[in-house]
């Protein structure tokens, strides 16, 4: 596996800091009790990642807030951000920093001409528990700009799909994007974060490039070739530019392999190395990577001294891609659910 130039140090680096009593997680250093061996001393590379199991998400679920602070950070208020899910209580993931962090060097991907300095965003989704809402308004922020929101709950369009009141899913659609348009016609805005569907019925009230977008920010639901090329020719008119992206609340972001025309459309998402890692690991035997171009499930490693999540198996598969100029480690192409898990998820507008 080809990876960051840093991420042998940096994965020996957080192990310590996770797993030292002085600077411990108690979730993780409880965890080790019982382990059979001392990552905090045996650890010597990012090879070593396959001695620790698949993370548990429902862990996230059940285990008290303070089992997951680190001593360096007692005593601190977090944030608590939840993932998106569809019913019961939700994975939810505390931290104090590492968003800001994340979306601060994701902005270095960016260009200034689409998501100007000094301008205004709007974004349509959902805000409420998630992340997303301050990582957008900051990233917003450290651009030298401000952010409009249009609110949108996911878990509530979700629920009316699954019930097959499509009807009421649709007239809750048209309920946000009214109020988007709404923004729109009359307040300047530059740049837009929002999903695939919801972009696409954007682009059915009005003109985007004419109402002064000049850059898209976008992620959620699954994007295929054929999606990506309609959103970018016919909806944004080959006129504003495209940024597609792959993230959740227990990743951050990962950014897209440039000139998205020149792979037929087909995106390929790179990690935030070594903040976080992607493999695409076979779903038989999940030690192991796939082949180049061959689908897998995707595999997600997390590691700052907020938080550290060793090998979970997001409920996505995707192709695994080559490196890049950009950047030179791994990447995970046209991601969509997991066939094993794809009957059981519902992506509603999100």
């Amino acid at each position: 596996m080809t990876a960051h130039p840093d991420l042998d140090e940096h994965f020996r680096e957080i192990v310590r800091w996770h797993f030292s009593p002085a600077t411990g997680t108690p979730y993780w250093l409880d965890w080790a009790k019982t382990a059979g061996w001392n990552p905090a001393e045996e650890v010597t590379s990012f090879a070593d990642l396959t001695r620790f199991p698949h993370f548990d998400g429902e862990a996230l679920r059940r285990e008290p807030h303070e089992r997951w602070v680190p001593k360096a950070y007692e005593g601190k208020p977090f944030t608590i951000f939840e993932t998106g899910g569809t019913t019961g209580m939700p994975k939810q993931r505390i931290g104090w920093e590492d968003y800001k962090t994340d979306y601060e060097q994701f902005s270095a991907t960016l260009s200034d001409e689409a998501f100007p300095p000094g301008g205004y965003w709007l974004m349509v989704g959902p805000t409420g528990p998630r992340r997303l809402r301050l990582a957008i308004e900051h990233l917003a922020n450290f651009r030298g700009s401000s952010c409009y929101f249009v609110d949108l709950d996911p878990r509530w369009v979700k629920k009316l799909i699954k019930n097959k009141e499509f009807d009421q899913a649709k007239a809750y659609m048209t309920h946000v994007i009214d109020q988007a348009v709404t923004v729109l016609e009359k307040r300047s805005v530059n740049a837009l974060f929002t999903t695939p569907k919801l972009l696409e019925e954007l682009g059915e009230r009005l003109s985007i490039p004419e109402a002064g977008i000049k850059g898209v920010f976008c992620g959620g639901t699954t994007m295929t070739p054929q999606n990506t090329r309609f959103l970018c020719e016919e909806v944004l008119e080959d006129e504003v530019e495209f940024v597609p992206t792959y993230g959740n609340t227990l990743m951050g972001l990962a950014a897209h392999k440039p000139d998205l025309k020149a792979d037929g459309y087909s995106i390929t998402y790179h990690a935030p190395e070594p903040r976080a890692v992607l493999r695409v690991v076979d779903p038989d035997n999940t030690d192991q990577l796939v082949d180049y171009d061959t689908w897998g499930r995707v595999e997600l490693t997390t590691m700052t001294r907020e938080f550290f999540m060793p090998r979970f198996l997001e409920r996505d598969e995707a192709l695994r891609r080559r490196p890049c100029d950009a950047y030179p480690w791994d990447g995970v192409a046209e991601v969509r659910p997991f066939g094993q898990e794809a009957a059981k998820i519902v992506e509603g507008v999100y």
